[in-house]
C-alpha cells in the first residue's frame, strides 16, 4: 500500500460516527476510550467497535469484536500504513467465519492515527513491535492467542511469537513481508525516498496539503487514483488518515526502519524451532512478499504452513471486500485446521 499514498484524500469524522455494524449480542464496555459512535440501527446486536487505547502514552486506534465466551483471541497487526480501519470487512468476516467463538482485535499503528494524539512522534518498526506486545500485556488476555499479521504486520507477528511463546499458540502472516525484494524496483525507490529526509518531508508536505481540499475532491482522486476495485471503506480509511503530515511521516519513517531490519537475513533457527506454529498465505505477484521467498520459506523451513493465493486478490486486499473476504475464509480455515490437530 505504501506504492499508493499519493490517492489520498479527505479527513470524515462522519465515517466514524458511522462505523457499527450489525451482530449477535451486545459488545461489553471495552477498556480505552470510546470513539462517538452513532447507533444508526436499534436491532442491531454484536458491533465492530472502534476505540481508543492508550498504550504506555501512545493513543491506539483498536477495531475489535468480542465473543461472550471466547475459546480463543484472535489479535491483527495491519501493514503499513497501519491505519486499521482498512481492515473493516476483514475483522468482520473472520469473526463470523469463526462462528463467534473467538474475539478479534485489531491494533493499528503507533501514530498512524486520525488525530495528531502523540504530537508528531516518530515510531520505528522496533517500537511498533513494543507496542504491540504493550497492549497486549494491558488486555490481559485469557483465552489462547492466535496471531495474524498482513506484509509487515507479519513479521510483527512473528517477533509477538518470539516474546509471548507460552501464550501465543499460532502466527498467520498475509502476504508476508519479512525480508527484503532485491529484484523489485518498487522497493528501491521506496527505499530511496524513505532514506532521504528532504525526499521523505517533501512527499509528507504534499500528501498532507491534499488533505486541506475539499472533500469530494479528494474522494475524487482516491477513486480515480484507485479504480472501482476498492471499496468505500477502504477510501474512506484513505481519506481519513493517510492526508495528514503526522500518519505519513510515521509511515515514511517505520518504512525506513523496516528496510533497515529487514536487510538482516531472517531467522531460520527461529522459523524452524516454531514452524508448527506458523502459516504463510502469498501472492501470485506480490514484490512485498514474492514467489522467490515462497520458495526459500519451503527450503529453510518446509514444517511452515505455505499457500498461494491464485484468486486475482492483490498485497493491498484490505482495500477491496471481495479480497477481505477471501482472505478472512483462509485465515479461518487454518484457524480452524489448527485448533482441530
Amino acid at each position: 500500500m505504501l506504492a499508493r499514498i499519493a490517492s489520498l484524500t479527505e479527513r470524515p469524522l462522519s465515517f466514524i460516527r458511522s462505523f457499527s455494524y450489525r451482530r449477535n449480542d451486545r459488545i461489553p464496555n471495552s477498556t480505552g476510550r470510546e470513539m462517538n459512535f452513532e447507533d444508526l440501527d436499534s436491532d442491531a446486536a454484536k458491533r465492530v467497535n472502534l476505540r481508543l487505547c492508550n498504550v504506555s502514552g501512545c493513543m491506539t486506534e483498536i477495531l475489535e469484536i468480542r465473543a461472550d465466551r471466547p475459546s480463543l483471541h484472535v489479535v491483527f497487526v495491519p501493514g503499513n500504513p497501519g491505519a486499521i480501519t482498512f481492515y473493516k470487512e476483514f475483522v468482520e468476516s473472520l469473526f463470523e467465519l469463526l462462528g463467534g467463538t473467538a474475539s478479534v482485535s485489531a491494533v493499528g499503528a503507533a501514530g498512524h492515527t486520525e488525530k495528531n494524539w502523540d504530537r508528531g512522534r516518530l515510531y520505528s518498526l522496533q517500537e511498533q513491535i513494543d507496542h504491540k506486545i504493550e497492549f497486549l500485556k494491558m488486555q490481559n488476555i485469557e483465552a489462547p492467542l492466535v496471531l495474524v499479521g498482513h506484509s509487515i504486520g507479519s513479521y510483527i507477528a512473528l517477533e509477538i511469537l518470539r516474546r509471548l511463546p507460552e501464550k501465543a499458540v499460532y502466527c498467520i502472516g498475509l502476504y508476508p513481508f519479512i525480508a527484503l525484494n532485491l529484484q523489485s524496483k518498487k522497493q528501491a525507490v521506496i527505499v530511496k525516498v524513505t532514506m532521504s529526509r528532504v525526499l521523505s518531508t517533501t512527499v509528507a508536505l504534499f500528501v498532507a496539503l491534499l488533505g486541506l481540499l475539499p472533500r469530494r475532491v479528494l474522494r475524487l482522486i482516491s477513486e480515480l487514483s484507485n479504480g472501482k476495485s476498492w471499496s468505500n471503506t477502504a477510501h474512506e480509511a484513505a481519506c481519513s488518515h493517510l492526508p495528514q503530515f503526522h500518519t505519513i511521516r510515521n509511515v515514511l519513517y517505520m518504512a525506513r526502519t523496516e528496510f533497515i531490519k529487514l536487510s538482516e537475513t531472517p531467522d531460520w533457527n527461529f522459523m524452524r524451532e516454531n514452524q508448527k506454529k506458523i502459516s504463510f498465505l502469498y501472492g501470485i505477484d506480490d514484490h512485498w512478499g514474492p514467489l522467490q521467498m515462497f520458495e526459500e520459506v519451503s527450503r529453510k523451513a518446509s514444517g511452515i504452513g505455505l499457500s498461494i493465493e491464485r484468486e486475482g486478490h492483490t498485497h493491498g486486499f484490505c482495500c477491496s471486500e471481495a479480497g477481505s473476504i477471501w482472505v478472512a475464509h483462509h485465515a479461518a480455515s487454518l484457524i480452524k485446521n489448527k485448533l482441530a490437530c
